[in-house]
């Protein structure tokens, strides 16, 4: 444990300065264009910043789990949400979707190439009529002689504009009800008949490329089914844990930054003649700020090491986004709230924390889902 320790205090330390030199001085005008340069994940993984927890056979360092949620971490406590949030599609889910149910083949095909930063990864599952309700899914994939074609539309995808490998979740299997008989397949972006839709304009996260997808009639083969035909659900349920926990330490990260930034300014703005530290209900509301982000720290921390055991359960997950996502919101809404008429204005970071703190409760599952999830698994076992 002390060890762990150790390393990530020195790992930290690089990331930071990369944070500081190659991230900082330009994230304002990617925000202004919607999107993050694809060069910037080449430089994060030089830096061993990008999929660092992959085995080396794969691209990767082999290092602990705890290593690739500091760096989503850490930017996500600069206030570089955008950025947080594209670095978990691509390197926590989209990488270990391939790694953990994909083929020999389709590992040594992509994964290097994601470490490296040269292919960004895509989870397709949302759809315009669909939301969270897999149920609902009208994109379908039906067997043709060379393979499978796939036909259908996708939204909100988180790296939609950049990426150059989609996973793709299509309906398979038409003679099941639900969810069931869905399948998982590999896209690459430059097939025939895949189409980038508009990069979306949202309240927050602005640098985010969050696209509408498209696919006519794409071929693909046998080879590019991801897992087992008609088992895409438990390959997508067998993911989910991870991706929440991400969401989960993002929100963590986020609320830091936030109460960060208003230690600085309670600190040199004044009211009534002296500092608003100085005033008892700011430093109460401070003690419940710093609470919570203490509780939560130690929450996702105990987390973390399950993750790494691979005992950590969806339950426990859902508890763990469900949570932290609350406290991020209510954390960084406190702030805003101190810094009074200045917190609405854009010129100040923390009413970018404000509008991309909001999206954490929606995406990765709903506080509402989360809820369900946790209601079903604590019922059951009485």
């Amino acid at each position: 444990m002390i060890e762990l320790e150790q390393e990530l205090a020195i790992f930290k330390q690089t990331l930071v300065r990369f944070i500081d030199k190659e991230i900082a001085p330009f994230y304002q005008t990617w925000e202004q264009q919607g999107i993050i340069p694809k060069a910037l994940y080449k430089k994060m993984a030089q830096e061993g910043l990008l999929c660092c927890d992959l085995p080396q056979e794969y691209g990767g360092f082999g290092v602990d789990i705890h290593f690739n949620m500091l760096v989503a971490e850490e930017i996500a406590s600069a206030g570089f949400m955008s950025l947080a949030a594209n670095l978990i599609v691509h390197s926590d889910i989209a990488a270990h979707y391939l790694l953990n149910i994909g083929s020999e083949a389709q590992k040594h095909k992509y994964l290097a190439k994601m470490a490296t930063g040269e292919c960004i990864g895509a989870i397709c599952m949302t759809e315009p009529g669909a939301g969270s309700d897999l149920q609902g899914m009208r994109t379908t994939a039906k067997k043709v002689a060379d393979g499978w074609s796939i036909s259908g539309s996708k939204t909100f995808i988180t790296n939609g504009q950049n990426a150059a490998l989609y996973i793709v979740a299509a309906k398979t299997n038409f003679d099941v009800a639900g969810a069931k008989g869905i399948t998982l397949f590999l896209v690459d972006g430059d097939k025939p008949g895949v189409e980038r839709g508009r990069n979306l304009d949202k309240l927050g996260q602005h640098a985010s490329d969050t696209s509408e997808l498209f696919f006519d009639n794409v071929i693909v083969t046998e080879q590019d089914v991801l897992g087992k035909v008609d088992q895409g659900f438990l390959g997508l349920m067998h993911e989910l844990p991870r991706e929440r926990l991400a969401c989960a330490c993002t929100a963590v990260g986020h609320a830091e930054g936030a109460m960060a930034l208003v230690l600085e300014h309670i600190k040199v703005r004044e009211a009534f003649g002296a500092p608003l530290a100085k005033i008892q209900d700011i430093r109460q509301k401070i003690a419940e700020m710093a609470t919570q982000i203490e509780l939560h720290r130690i929450m996702i921390s105990h987390y973390k090491h399950l993750l790494t055991a691979k005992t950590l359960t969806g339950e426990q997950a859902a508890m763990a986004k469900y949570s932290c996502t609350e406290m991020e919101g209510k954390v960084v809404d406190m702030a805003l709230q101190m810094f009074g008429g200045y917190g609405y204005m854009s010129e100040y970071p923390i009413s970018r924390f404000y509008a991309d703190a909001r999206v954490q409760r929606i995406y990765g599952g709903t506080s509402e889902i989360m809820k369900e999830i946790i209601g079903h698994g604590v019922i059951g076992k009485l």
